[in-house]
């Protein structure tokens, strides 16, 4: 009996171990798993196109190109007012100040229907001083191919002001450039249908092979089969199951979570004293010592004077410099092999360095092979 009831009470706790060690593992997996891949890649066909178009702003108070200065506008404008019936008009007679010559600039959202509203951007293109206050009329919108996609009018709103006088001049933001929310309407569409797709690929916004890989795997796993295939590092290609719903095909791939891998960099804006390290960097055994010398440079001009009564005596200006030298003790730290980040930074405060130090610390440790991760200065 005392057999039977130990054997029972064994079987339970190895059971028990085991299904712990499964509940770990699949925690592990999952909390691995953190990114949505329409949050790292962007799918074939979903992508936006850009629009750019020439046009003229009108209703400026004194403050649009200068005719002179600008010969295009003068020719922009002889051209509209001829297409609007006023012909036999000398160009060179034009003087108004209340016009400007525009670039309009668009992006046109993929799926877009004919008669859908787009926001555009107004850019001066000659000498005007301001857009504040004016109104752009119709500018065709085209793309890289030269097709018309839209068509933009409107009153623009520009978030910048200036102000002069006569002595002097305030100016805030970029008056030059203005915004037209839902400025512009889509006149042709992009061809494109999801239902005459056999396949469609997934590019990853930053190419990798474990993350291309990891993501076949999700997506494969999710649908029973070998849908997915990997053609190089950022791209994944997937088999179309049902043309009938591709578009539900889409969004169940798209809201799978991968866990995205990198390589191990720093990266340095030398102009800022901004650093970036990748949690992936690690570090060789290396010594570290921050120190120098201050030098204080102190310059004091003494006046001399000639006496109350002497012939000839002038005022001499004696220049008097002091150096002072001073050192300072250096730390010295060990950072023992293979660190990660956190030993890494906390190496760094034990020493009492700033910014543009650890820059030069980091190169340092670069040059000496201890770093082993790309370092990218920009």
């Amino acid at each position: 009996m005392e057999q039977y009831q130990k054997f029972p009470k064994r079987l339970y706790a190895g059971l028990g171990r085991i299904l712990m060690v499964v509940g770990m593992l699949s925690f592990a997996v999952s909390a691995a798993a953190e990114v949505r891949i329409k949050d790292i890649a962007s799918f074939e066909g979903v992508r936006e196109n850009h629009l750019i178009g020439y046009g003229l702003v009108v209703g400026l108070s004194g403050t649009g190109d200068k005719l002179s200065n600008s010969p295009f506008t003068r020719e922009s404008m002889r051209g509209m007012l001829e297409r609007l019936g006023v012909a036999n008009i000398d160009a060179n007679l034009l003087k108004t100040k209340n016009t400007a010559a525009v670039m309009v600039t668009s992006k046109l959202p993929p799926f877009a229907r004919r008669g859908a509203p787009i926001d555009v951007t107004v850019s001066s293109l000659g000498d005007a001083s301001s857009l504040r206050g004016g109104t752009l009329l119709v500018t065709p919108l085209s793309g890289a191919d030269g097709e018309v996609y839209a068509v933009a009018q409107g009153a623009i709103a520009v978030s910048g002001f200036r102000a002069e006088g006569n002595a002097a001049t305030i100016t805030e933001g970029v008056p030059t450039m203005a915004r037209i929310d839902n400025g512009a309407i889509v006149e042709r569409e992009v061809g494109f249908s999801l239902s005459e797709l056999n396949s469609f690929r997934i590019a990853l916004r930053t190419p990798d092979f474990t993350t291309a890989t990891r993501m076949r795997d999700v997506v494969n796993m999710e649908l029973g089969a070998q849908y997915a295939n990997v053609l190089d590092p950022g791209t994944v290609e997937v088999q179309v199951e049902n043309k009938a719903n591709v578009a539900e095909f889409v969004s169940v791939i798209e809201n799978l979570t991968v866990t995205p891998d990198s390589v191990a960099r720093v990266v340095v804006d030398e102009k800022s004293g901004t650093i970036v390290i990748g949690s992936n960097v690690r570090i060789g055994q290396v010594a570290i010592s921050q120190g120098g010398l201050t030098v204080k440079v102190r310059e004091r001009f003494n006046v001399s004077q000639p006496e109350p009564i002497s012939i000839g005596g002038t005022t001499v200006v004696i220049p008097d410099t002091e150096l002072d030298v001073e050192e300072k003790d250096s730390k010295f730290t060990i950072l023992e092999g293979d660190v990660s980040l956190q030993d890494l930074v906390d190496g760094l405060n034990a020493i009492g360095v700033g910014a543009r130090q650890t820059i030069s610390i980091l190169q340092a440790i670069k040059s000496s092979g201890a770093l082993h991760a790309d370092l990218e200065i920009i």
